[in-house]
């Protein structure tokens, strides 16, 4: 009897999730062409106009304060409820909390910590161009505007350009820009730039921005993703930097430390050249090699060797001598020491 387990959804998911990760072979990574520089030196000088179109309180301002007096918020109060809801996509913390938990599931899966290194690269050159240009320009927002018909510049405010329209077009748009494949990169955009124009038309609805603070918002966070290619080489030292890192503190964990370096073996001492005199006729072959060879380092003498003299007798045969004389008892048989050896020995008994 043959049976099947039948797979729910939950299950598929979690047999996807024991699956070893792996890392693409080829990560493609955006270059810097000369379509995209043509591109950035398009949307800079745009938002180079954007400024100064507004400094000169041009036609651009009079549309501002129109819309502001439109106030749409109340001409279609029905949609104020979601309109509340969905600018919260601008917002940067939590749309970076949303793309950020793709992107770290996709550094995990993948093996590489480039997709949340770009999302920070590029969330750091936001943070650092559109802040510096909100405070620089100072200009208020329609809530706090002073004169009607001013461009309300240098006054202190912080709303141009529009941190929630740049905001929705760098976080959302960097997911086409770290996508795998072309297809996917268009969609993405498409959706990228749908969700920042809401994003833009949403404040403007609420009153909390100026239209011309929405357009160089979206022109702010164009040139930041059409900047990122440049900062790929510092991304990758970066990426390479954080896992010699890791590497070397989970060696340091398991007390594992590298082992050192061998030493150099000792440099062999250079030949001492001996002086040879010259003699008339040529060297012989002895002269030559003595002549090539080192000269070897001349030896302490040794102390000399003090032997008592006259002949030595054994062990046995020697007398005990003591500051007062021997102690043996002498023997008239005994020959004194020094006497001659080659007499015979007179022997007693028998």
């Amino acid at each position: 009897m043959r049976t099947e387990q039948n797979l729910t959804r939950l299950d598929r998911v979690f047999a996807r999730l024991d699956r070893e990760p792996e890392r693409p072979a080829h990560i493609d990574v955006p270059k810097m062409s000369r379509h995209r520089v043509a591109l950035f030196l398009a949307t800079l000088a745009f938002y180079l106009a954007i400024v100064w179109l507004v400094v000169i309180t041009s036609w651009l301002v009079r549309l501002d304060w129109l819309v502001m007096f439109f106030r749409p918020y109340q001409q279609w109060s029905g949609i104020h409820w979601f309109v509340d809801y969905y600018v919260v996509l601008g917002q940067r913390g939590p749309s970076a909390v949303m793309v950020a938990a793709w992107l770290g599931w996709r550094s995990w899966r993948q093996h590489t910590l480039r997709p949340l290194l770009t999302l920070g690269a590029s969330l750091l050159l936001l943070n650092l161009t559109v802040g510096a240009a909100k405070l620089g320009m100072g200009r208020l927002g329609p809530h706090y505007a002073t004169t009607i018909g001013s461009n309300e510049m240098g006054l202190g405010g912080d709303i141009f350009p529009s941190g929630h329209t740049a905001n929705a077009v760098v976080t959302w748009g960097i997911l086409a820009y770290l996508a795998s494949t072309p297809r996917a990169r268009r969609w993405l955009s498409a959706l990228s730039a749908v969700t920042s124009l809401g994003v833009g038309l949403a404040t403007v609805y609420l009153g909390t921005h100026w239209l011309s603070d929405v357009v160089l918002g979206w022109a702010a966070g164009l040139l930041i993703l059409l900047a990122l290619p440049w900062c790929e080489p510092l991304i990758a030292r970066a990426e390479v930097a954080i896992f010699d890192l890791r590497d070397r503190w989970r060696d340091r964990r398991a007390g594992t430390a590298p082992a050192p370096a061998p030493a150099p073996a000792p440099a062999p001492a250079a030949p001492v050249a001996v002086s040879v005199p010259f003699v008339s006729g040529a060297p012989t072959q002895e002269e030559a090699s003595a002549a090539r060879e080192p000269a070897q380092p001349a030896r302490p003498p040794r102390a000399p060797v003090h032997l008592a003299p006259g002949p030595h007798t054994t062990r046995s045969e020697r007398t005990p001598v003591t500051p007062i004389g021997s102690r043996r008892p002498p023997h008239a048989d005994r020959l004194p020491r020094g006497a001659a050896t080659s007499a015979a020995r007179p022997l007693t008994g028998g």
